[in-house]
């Protein structure tokens, strides 16, 4: 698994992270709010683990966040409240699952382990979603908010590949190769399909989600 870990206090990082290594697991470290929000939106992880007590941003206001903005990384809550109340508010805020403390290393494994089955089951499925823009591969239908969108071929291809990858920047190369294999045409054509794609989904919206990094490639993001 690749984990991100959000927690403030030291020994209790530094414990998860020797249990987790040594079962060959690989894991970064942010330890306070704001910076967890940014590696989660910036990297991909298979699972987070997210303190709720933190400096910088509480851990329900980042859960919060990142489902806000179309995050669908499992999450794992560590909580030191044990009410019924507790629990709701980490489950309302877009946690999946949460452990008490003081916890068992052993049953944070077993719950990682058990979240992210769900999710490569999730995964498999066919629906697709980056904040209000959903995607089903199956039916072929496209919705941002209340919206029907209707698309090209190969403009409906290009978003499958950027909505699977997101948040992750994709260059045009491996875009190009992802819909043309080794024979892409010429190089206004991505450039002409992005166009049409923009125009579709980010149409009178004040939030766009297509967006373009200068001289590194394309996204889709809600971040």
């Amino acid at each position: 698994m690749n984990i991100l870990l959000i927690e403030d206090n030291r020994d209790l990082a530094t414990n998860l992270f020797d249990y987790f290594e040594a079962k060959g697991h690989a894991m970064d470290l942010a330890a306070d709010g704001i910076s967890g929000l940014h590696f989660a939106a910036a990297n991909q992880y298979d699972v987070l683990i997210l303190d709720v007590m933190l400096p910088g941003m509480d851990g329900l206001t980042l859960c919060k966040r990142l489902r806000e903005a179309g995050k669908l990384t499992p999450i794992l809550m560590l909580t030191a409240r044990d009410s019924l109340d507790d629990k709701i508010a980490g489950l309302e805020a877009g946690a999946d699952d949460y452990v008490v403390k003081p916890f068992s290393l052993r049953e944070v494994d077993a719950r990682l382990q058990a979240l992210v089955r769900r999710s490569i089951a999730h995964e498999s499925g066919s629906k697709l979603q980056v904040g209000d823009l959903i995607f089903d591969t199956l039916t072929f239908r496209v919705m941002r908010g209340e919206r029907g969108i209707e698309l090209p071929p190969v403009p409906l291809k290009l978003l499958e590949i950027l909505m699977r990858q997101s948040p992750r920047v994709l260059p045009r190369e491996e875009i190009e190769k992802a819909i043309w294999g080794d024979s892409p045409p010429d190089s206004d054509a991505l450039r002409a399909h992005l166009y049409i794609l923009r125009n579709a989904i980010d149409k009178n919206s004040d939030k766009p989600l297509l967006k373009t990094l200068r001289g590194i490639g394309y996204q889709i993001s809600n971040v």
